[in-house]
This record gives structure tokens, sequence and C-alpha cells, in this order.
């Protein structure tokens, strides 16, 4: 039975919540601060969502399902990467979980992620390191348009 350690990373991004939402499911928006992926999908339950870009200098294409989709408040997909060198059957499939909830006065938003099916704790070290990473890149994009914005 392969073990479950779960990755988690947090970020508090100062902007309102639609702001947020909006960025985690544009396209345009993800490849400026998920490593330069280009996602297709069309953020509906059921739907497959592709991941398209080059990790490490090599070229990848992950792929997953959306599970399930609350605008504003919740999303969650599964995630496959062949980088991963493992098989493609259910097993090796990740679920990605993103809550949003306002966080101290108006206009801030706590994004809370966790990714489980890590096999190791150094898988889970590794994985919580990219979602920081990327949740860094997210809150930078996100202020940045919403200061535009306010200009």
């Amino acid at each position: 039975m392969p073990k479950n350690f779960v990755a988690n990373a947090s970020v508090v991004i100062d902007a309102p919540v639609a702001a947020v939402w909006d960025a985690l499911v544009d396209a345009k928006a993800i490849k400026q601060y998920f490593f330069g992926s280009t996602v297709i999908s069309d953020w509906k339950k059921g739907s497959k969502i592709v991941w398209k870009g080059e990790w490490e200098g090599k070229p990848y294409e992950d792929k997953g399902v959306v599970l399930q989709v609350e605008p504003g408040k919740r999303l969650k997909y599964s995630h496959f990467s062949p980088l991963m060198g493992k098989p493609d059957t259910p097993e090796n499939y990740h679920t990605i979980a993103i809550e949003l909830s306002n966080e101290g006065p108006p206009n801030r938003t706590r994004v809370s992620l966790s990714q489980d099916k890590n096999a190791t704790e150094e898988a889970r070290d590794h994985s919580q390191k990219n979602w920081e990473t990327m949740l860094a890149g997210l809150k930078t994009y996100v202020e940045g348009r919403t200061a535009k914005v306010g200009a």
C-alpha cells in the first residue's frame, strides 16, 4: 500500500476572492505564475485538464480531471505527470484541492492548497516547495493586477 504524505501550502493575497479565483481558472493568467504552463480546460466538473510546458529542460504534458468547482470557494482536480516515471493508473494521480476564504480586512484572500498521494516525506517536501513557489507567483500576479486596476 503506497504511503500518503500530503503537501500543504497557503498564502494570503491582498486582493478580493473574485480576483484570485479568476487567476486560478484563466489560462493566460496561469501561464504567468504556474511555471510557464499552458493550461487547457473549461473548468467544469468532469472536464479534462491538460498542462503543457517545459520543466528542468524537459517538455511535459500532464493531465487530470476537474473533480469539484465552487466558484470563489473551491477547486479540486486530479493530476498525473508522466515525468514522475510511473504508469498512468488511478493510484498515480494526485488530488489537488484549492480553497479560498476571506482573510482579515475586506479584499484579502487566503489560498490554501493540498496535494495528496506523495509516496515519501521527500516527495511531499518537494511538492510543497513547488506549490509554495506557485502560490507566491499567484500572489505577485494578482496583487500586481489589482494594483493596476485600483490605480
